[in-house]
């Protein structure tokens, strides 16, 4: 759906290699499926309508800027403080937590792309925001250990094994 898709344009903007194959329509929308080739991303700037087509994907949006060269800016995204988490100021000190220079605006951010140190870091009971989190560790210096990582089951019961799938090892406590 084109107004889901803004994570994948704010991609693009940052180098991503990112196509769309086998597209078909499914149920009334637009599908297809995604060949992800590996890159370096560079720092982009999301406002405005951006932010709205990719609200909830944000917390993803994140681990991407972390691992992109520069400074990535998000503004015009206030409505993320009322999510299942005041996203803004949970996604922020967390990732400063694995060691990324992440800064709170009133409506945004700001994520200062480096190496990702790793370290433990907590869900606040979102759990787009555990999923983001344990993204983080596919690449990082060390293990990321994400407290309350639980709830993810509830939207994404399989989600353990794709990133198994991409090599992470996961144990639960």
């Amino acid at each position: 759906n084109p107004t889901r898709t803004g994570l994948l344009d704010a991609l693009g903007a940052m180098g991503a290699q990112i196509e769309i194959t086998a597209q078909a329509d499914c149920f009334g929308e637009p599908a297809g499926d995604l060949v992800v080739r590996a890159t370096h991303l560079h720092a982009t700037r999301v406002s405005g309508p951006l932010v709205v087509r990719m609200i909830d994907e944000f917390p993803a949006f994140a681990i991407a800027a972390a691992y992109a060269q520069g400074v990535t800016t998000i503004a015009d995204a206030g409505e993320l403080r009322h999510k299942e988490s005041d996203r803004i100021s949970a996604l922020c000190g967390e990732l400063r937590l694995l060691g990324i220079a992440a800064r709170e605006t009133p409506d945004g951010f700001t994520i200062t792309g480096g190496p990702v140190a790793g370290g433990q870091a907590h869900s606040h009971g979102d759990h787009r925001l555990a999923m983001a989190l344990a993204l983080a560790g596919l690449a990082s210096q060390s293990a990321v250990q994400v407290s309350g990582a639980e709830m993810v089951t509830e939207s994404f019961p399989t989600f353990a094994q794709v990133l198994a799938g991409f090599g992470a090892q996961i144990t639960a406590k």
